[in-house]
């Protein structure tokens, strides 16, 4: 049996699988979500197996309000607040001390917590319905390109959950961009839209980037990730292109996968121009993806 679509203006099936511990597909600004209810261990557990996923690779918290904030964690600082009054809701995910009360799953073993309140009104209408925070991982089989269309998203896991929410297209396109305030200082985990300079002005100090041997405390850091089934030719300068080529954009970028994957490519030849190298998320997501960054 395969998965029912549901519209955003009515949630209440989708509130109602969540509330059971059954996992629903969702839209966020950023990606499609594997969205389960983070203090249900079991149904945490399901997206792990839903998606294929190792659960040594931890998991964000989606929050509507600033006070289910306060029930991942006790150690919410100046910093934190001073982020999220600038970049929430929006794609950016601040990295805490959890509490006890959270289940070990979500962070993989790890005493720390990823938080973001997303920006999409449909995402924190669903998180309000179930009355507490959502672990939501893309919303793809683990390794594979993100979805940001539902038919995406469908792709993967048509018949793996009960519930799919159609959002659109998202906006952003990217996952979010990840920020550790458990670090000494505050360290840049994952690129995201949200840029480091654009944290450094907030914070009015340095942030600073992940030894490669420290611990992984945010998604995206371990695997390779965003993988179509071609092989990815990475070009920089046009005269070496040969043959057809996608040329994207954050928004754009993981559709162009999925599409070079159903028309059966060989190859998948990616033409970096400025516009691309200066966007510190997308080439972050396309190394990754040609399995440079592993």
């Amino acid at each position: 049996m395969g998965t029912e679509i549901l519209r955003t203006f009515d949630l209440s099936l989708a509130i109602a699988s969540l509330k059971r511990g059954e996992p629903v597909i969702f839209p966020t600004e950023t990606v499609y979500g594997l969205g389960a209810p983070i203090f249900n261990e079991h149904a945490v557990k399901r997206v792990f197996e839903i998606k294929g996923r190792p659960q040594d690779n931890p998991l964000i918290a989606h929050i509507a309000s600033l006070e289910e904030a306060r029930l991942l964690s006790d150690s919410l600082g100046a910093a934190f607040y001073t982020l999220a009054e600038h970049f929430w809701p929006g794609p950016l995910a601040i990295i805490v001390k959890r509490r006890i009360e959270v289940p070990l799953i979500v962070s993989a073993g790890h005493p720390t917590i990823a938080i973001r309140m997303p920006l999409h009104t449909t995402a924190r209408r669903l998180i309000e319905g179930v009355g507490e925070p959502l672990v939501a991982p893309s919303a793809n089989l683990s390794g594979r390109p993100s979805p940001t269309r539902l038919q995406d998203a469908l792709e993967d896991l048509d018949g793996k959950v009960n519930y799919a929410i159609d959002g659109g297209e998202c906006d952003v396109g990217i996952e979010s961009t990840v920020i550790s305030l458990f670090h000494p200082a505050p360290t840049l985990l994952r690129p995201g839209k949200i840029t480091k300079e654009a944290i450094e002005e907030v914070l009015q100090q340095k942030v600073e980037m992940p030894l490669p041997s420290g611990p992984v405390l945010s998604p995206g850091m371990k695997y390779r990730h965003y993988a179509p089934r071609a092989p990815i030719r990475l070009v920089f300068r046009k005269e070496d292109i040969r043959g057809p080529y996608i040329q994207p954009t954050a928004k754009s970028f993981y559709a162009e996968l999925r599409e070079a994957d159903r028309m059966g490519a060989s190859e998948i030849q990616i033409y970096c121009d400025s516009a691309a190298t200066q966007d510190e998320g997308l080439m972050n997501r396309l190394l990754r993806a040609a399995g440079q960054i592993v």
